[in-house]
Protein backbone atom coordinates (compact mmCIF):
# COMPACT_ATOMS: atom_id res chain seq x y z
CA UNK A 1 0.00 0.00 0.00
CA UNK A 2 2.78 2.46 0.92
CA UNK A 3 4.83 1.42 -2.46
CA UNK A 4 1.62 2.11 -4.71
CA UNK A 5 0.77 5.60 -2.74
CA UNK A 6 4.37 6.61 -3.30
CA UNK A 7 3.86 5.65 -6.84
CA UNK A 8 0.88 7.47 -7.03
CA UNK A 9 3.05 10.64 -5.56
CA UNK A 10 5.43 10.50 -7.95
CA UNK A 11 2.96 10.35 -10.96
CA UNK A 12 0.68 14.03 -9.68
CA UNK A 13 4.42 15.90 -8.80
CA UNK A 14 5.52 14.72 -12.44
CA UNK A 15 2.12 15.51 -14.19
CA UNK A 16 2.55 19.23 -11.89
CA UNK A 17 5.92 19.35 -13.17
CA UNK A 18 4.65 19.19 -16.70
CA UNK A 19 1.60 21.16 -16.53
CA UNK A 20 3.61 24.79 -15.59
CA UNK A 21 6.40 25.92 -17.91
CA UNK A 22 8.17 28.94 -17.61
CA UNK A 23 9.04 30.56 -21.02
CA UNK A 24 11.74 33.25 -20.83
CA UNK A 25 10.92 36.89 -22.55
CA UNK A 26 12.62 35.85 -26.08
CA UNK A 27 10.90 32.12 -26.11
CA UNK A 28 7.19 31.53 -27.24
CA UNK A 29 5.76 27.62 -26.78
CA UNK A 30 3.32 26.41 -29.80
CA UNK A 31 0.93 24.02 -28.06
CA UNK A 32 -0.56 21.47 -30.29
CA UNK A 33 -4.27 19.84 -28.54
CA UNK A 34 -4.57 16.18 -29.30
CA UNK A 35 -2.43 16.99 -32.70
CA UNK A 36 -3.80 19.93 -33.88
CA UNK A 37 -2.37 23.49 -33.69
CA UNK A 38 -3.85 25.33 -30.53
CA UNK A 39 -2.05 28.74 -30.05
CA UNK A 40 1.30 30.42 -29.54
CA UNK A 41 2.06 30.75 -25.10
CA UNK A 42 4.08 32.79 -23.67
CA UNK A 43 6.09 34.33 -22.16
CA UNK A 44 6.00 33.71 -18.63
CA UNK A 45 4.12 31.33 -16.78
CA UNK A 46 2.21 28.66 -19.10
CA UNK A 47 -0.15 25.81 -18.34
CA UNK A 48 -0.09 22.76 -20.03
CA UNK A 49 -2.72 19.85 -19.88
CA UNK A 50 -1.00 16.61 -19.49
CA UNK A 51 -1.24 13.98 -22.49
CA UNK A 52 -3.86 16.18 -24.01
CA UNK A 53 -1.61 19.34 -25.20
CA UNK A 54 2.31 19.12 -26.01
CA UNK A 55 4.37 22.32 -26.89
CA UNK A 56 7.15 23.25 -28.14
CA UNK A 57 9.49 25.99 -27.54
CA UNK A 58 10.54 28.70 -30.01
CA UNK A 59 13.31 31.04 -29.72
CA UNK A 60 12.97 34.25 -30.66
CA UNK A 61 16.16 35.80 -30.48
CA UNK A 62 18.97 36.74 -33.87
CA UNK A 63 20.66 33.40 -34.84
CA UNK A 64 23.71 33.49 -35.95
CA UNK A 65 24.73 30.86 -38.82
CA UNK A 66 28.19 30.31 -40.71
CA UNK A 67 27.76 29.26 -44.32
CA UNK A 68 30.03 26.90 -44.88
CA UNK A 69 32.58 27.74 -47.95
CA UNK A 70 30.84 26.93 -51.69
CA UNK A 71 32.88 26.19 -54.69
CA UNK A 72 31.43 28.09 -57.33
CA UNK A 73 32.57 29.59 -60.78
CA UNK A 74 31.76 32.75 -61.34
CA UNK A 75 30.72 33.89 -64.68
CA UNK A 76 34.39 34.79 -66.53
CA UNK A 77 34.56 31.08 -65.53
CA UNK A 78 37.20 31.42 -62.54
CA UNK A 79 36.42 28.58 -60.00
CA UNK A 80 36.70 30.76 -56.62
CA UNK A 81 35.68 29.38 -52.42
CA UNK A 82 33.18 31.59 -50.60
CA UNK A 83 31.25 31.46 -47.25
CA UNK A 84 29.28 33.58 -45.37
CA UNK A 85 27.59 34.59 -42.46
CA UNK A 86 24.05 34.57 -42.10
CA UNK A 87 21.55 36.57 -39.35
CA UNK A 88 18.07 35.93 -39.25
CA UNK A 89 15.42 35.32 -36.75
CA UNK A 90 11.88 33.14 -36.04
CA UNK A 91 9.35 36.56 -36.52
CA UNK A 92 6.54 33.71 -36.40
CA UNK A 93 6.24 30.66 -34.56
CA UNK A 94 3.39 29.05 -35.61
CA UNK A 95 4.74 28.98 -39.12
CA UNK A 96 8.27 27.96 -37.86
CA UNK A 97 7.02 24.62 -36.56
CA UNK A 98 4.33 23.69 -38.78
CA UNK A 99 5.51 24.81 -42.62
CA UNK A 100 8.94 23.12 -42.06
CA UNK A 101 10.71 20.63 -40.58
CA UNK A 102 14.19 21.99 -38.71
CA UNK A 103 13.91 25.47 -39.99
CA UNK A 104 17.64 25.96 -38.45
CA UNK A 105 18.54 23.32 -41.03
CA UNK A 106 16.35 24.41 -43.81
CA UNK A 107 17.21 27.67 -43.63
CA UNK A 108 21.07 26.96 -43.80
CA UNK A 109 20.94 24.51 -46.87
CA UNK A 110 19.07 27.22 -48.74
CA UNK A 111 22.20 30.21 -47.65
CA UNK A 112 24.36 27.07 -49.60
CA UNK A 113 22.24 27.12 -52.23
CA UNK A 114 21.49 30.62 -52.93
CA UNK A 115 24.98 31.50 -52.16
CA UNK A 116 26.19 29.31 -55.29
CA UNK A 117 23.27 30.87 -57.67
CA UNK A 118 23.85 34.02 -57.16
CA UNK A 119 27.60 34.85 -57.21
CA UNK A 120 27.81 32.39 -60.43
CA UNK A 121 25.72 35.23 -62.10
CA UNK A 122 28.71 37.67 -61.91
CA UNK A 123 32.27 37.92 -62.46
CA UNK A 124 35.20 37.93 -60.28
CA UNK A 125 35.77 41.40 -60.50
CA UNK A 126 32.51 42.32 -59.48
CA UNK A 127 32.57 39.58 -56.56
CA UNK A 128 35.60 41.34 -55.14
CA UNK A 129 34.59 44.68 -55.15
CA UNK A 130 30.71 45.25 -55.03
CA UNK A 131 30.24 42.97 -51.74
CA UNK A 132 27.34 45.03 -50.59
CA UNK A 133 25.62 45.17 -53.45
CA UNK A 134 25.71 40.71 -53.38
CA UNK A 135 24.97 40.55 -49.97
CA UNK A 136 21.59 42.52 -50.58
CA UNK A 137 20.59 40.25 -52.99
CA UNK A 138 21.37 37.33 -51.33
CA UNK A 139 19.34 38.63 -48.41
CA UNK A 140 15.99 39.77 -50.51
CA UNK A 141 16.56 36.33 -51.85
CA UNK A 142 16.43 34.51 -48.51
CA UNK A 143 14.39 36.80 -46.87
CA UNK A 144 11.22 36.22 -49.52
CA UNK A 145 12.27 32.47 -49.87
CA UNK A 146 11.99 32.02 -46.00
CA UNK A 147 8.79 34.39 -45.19
CA UNK A 148 6.82 31.19 -45.90
CA UNK A 149 8.78 29.57 -42.75
CA UNK A 150 7.66 32.63 -40.50
CA UNK A 151 11.52 33.38 -40.49
CA UNK A 152 13.32 37.42 -40.87
CA UNK A 153 16.90 37.11 -42.61
CA UNK A 154 17.62 40.18 -41.28
CA UNK A 155 21.53 40.32 -43.03
CA UNK A 156 23.98 38.12 -44.90
CA UNK A 157 27.68 39.27 -45.18
CA UNK A 158 30.65 37.47 -47.37
CA UNK A 159 32.91 37.09 -45.31
CA UNK A 160 36.20 35.14 -47.45
CA UNK A 161 36.51 35.04 -50.97
CA UNK A 162 39.85 31.83 -51.89
CA UNK A 163 41.30 32.64 -55.40
CA UNK A 164 43.96 30.22 -56.40
CA UNK A 165 47.64 31.23 -56.59
CA UNK A 166 47.98 31.50 -60.28
CA UNK A 167 44.65 34.00 -60.50
CA UNK A 168 46.22 35.92 -57.88
CA UNK A 169 49.27 36.43 -59.75
CA UNK A 170 47.03 37.02 -62.65
CA UNK A 171 45.12 39.48 -60.56
CA UNK A 172 48.21 40.92 -59.59
CA UNK A 173 49.66 41.39 -63.22
CA UNK A 174 46.62 42.97 -64.38
CA UNK A 175 46.41 45.23 -61.83
CA UNK A 176 49.80 46.58 -61.93
CA UNK A 177 49.28 47.09 -65.99
CA UNK A 178 46.41 49.09 -64.91
CA UNK A 179 48.43 51.39 -62.70
CA UNK A 180 50.72 51.99 -66.02
CA UNK A 181 47.95 52.73 -67.91
CA UNK A 182 46.45 55.38 -65.54
CA UNK A 183 50.29 56.90 -65.25
CA UNK A 184 50.66 56.67 -69.13
CA UNK A 185 47.02 58.53 -69.22
CA UNK A 186 47.80 61.19 -67.02
CA UNK A 187 51.31 61.87 -68.05
CA UNK A 188 49.63 62.73 -71.79
CA UNK A 189 47.10 64.63 -70.58
CA UNK A 190 49.66 66.44 -68.62
CA UNK A 191 51.12 66.80 -72.02
CA UNK A 192 48.57 68.04 -73.83
CA UNK A 193 47.63 70.73 -71.07
CA UNK A 194 50.99 72.10 -70.93
CA UNK A 195 51.02 72.09 -74.96
CA UNK A 196 47.88 74.13 -74.94
CA UNK A 197 48.98 76.46 -72.58
CA UNK A 198 52.18 77.26 -74.59
CA UNK A 199 50.18 77.27 -78.15
CA UNK A 200 47.88 80.24 -75.63
CA UNK A 201 50.93 82.35 -74.77
CA UNK A 202 52.64 82.36 -78.34
CA UNK A 203 49.52 83.87 -79.57
CA UNK A 204 49.35 86.12 -76.83
CA UNK A 205 52.97 87.30 -77.21
CA UNK A 206 52.86 87.58 -81.25
CA UNK A 207 49.54 89.75 -80.67
CA UNK A 208 51.68 92.34 -77.94
CA UNK A 209 55.17 93.16 -79.26
CA UNK A 210 55.71 94.54 -76.22
CA UNK A 211 54.75 91.54 -74.35
CA UNK A 212 57.49 90.01 -76.21
CA UNK A 213 60.43 92.41 -75.64
CA UNK A 214 59.68 92.43 -71.86
CA UNK A 215 59.36 88.31 -71.84
CA UNK A 216 63.30 88.64 -73.48
CA UNK A 217 64.11 91.53 -70.89
CA UNK A 218 62.98 88.78 -68.02
CA UNK A 219 65.00 86.00 -69.57
CA UNK A 220 68.11 88.26 -69.49
CA UNK A 221 67.97 89.13 -66.06
CA UNK A 222 67.57 85.03 -65.37
CA UNK A 223 70.76 83.81 -67.30
CA UNK A 224 72.48 86.78 -65.51
CA UNK A 225 71.95 85.83 -62.29
CA UNK A 226 73.45 82.55 -62.78
CA UNK A 227 76.88 81.63 -62.48
CA UNK A 228 78.47 81.88 -65.90
CA UNK A 229 81.15 82.91 -67.43
CA UNK A 230 79.71 82.94 -70.49
CA UNK A 231 75.98 84.58 -71.83
CA UNK A 232 74.64 84.11 -75.21
CA UNK A 233 72.06 87.08 -75.67
CA UNK A 234 69.95 86.05 -78.58
CA UNK A 235 68.52 89.23 -80.36
CA UNK A 236 64.93 88.99 -81.62
CA UNK A 237 64.03 90.11 -84.92
CA UNK A 238 60.93 92.24 -83.04
CA UNK A 239 63.84 94.36 -81.25
CA UNK A 240 65.53 95.16 -84.34
CA UNK A 241 62.48 96.44 -86.10
CA UNK A 242 61.98 98.59 -83.06
CA UNK A 243 65.38 100.07 -83.35
CA UNK A 244 65.10 100.92 -87.13
CA UNK A 245 62.00 102.50 -86.20
CA UNK A 246 63.76 104.94 -83.40
CA UNK A 247 66.90 105.30 -85.65
CA UNK A 248 64.55 106.59 -88.49
CA UNK A 249 62.52 108.96 -86.66
CA UNK A 250 65.86 110.30 -85.13
CA UNK A 251 66.88 114.53 -85.18
CA UNK A 252 69.87 113.49 -87.32
CA UNK A 253 67.90 111.63 -89.86
CA UNK A 254 65.69 115.10 -90.14
CA UNK A 255 68.63 117.27 -90.50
Amino acid sequence: MEMFSLILLAVVVALLASTFRVLREYERGVVFMLGRFYKVKGPGLVIIIPVVQQMVRVDLRTLVMDVPSQDLITKDNVSVKVNAVLYFRVVDPEKAIINVEYYMEATGQLAQTTLRSVLGQHELDELLAERERMNSDIQKILDQQTDQWGIKVANVEIKHVDIDESMIRAIAKQAEAERERRAKVIHAQGEQEAAQKLVEAARLLSQQGEALQLRYLQTLVEIAGEKSSTIVFPLPMNLIHGMEKILGNSPADDR
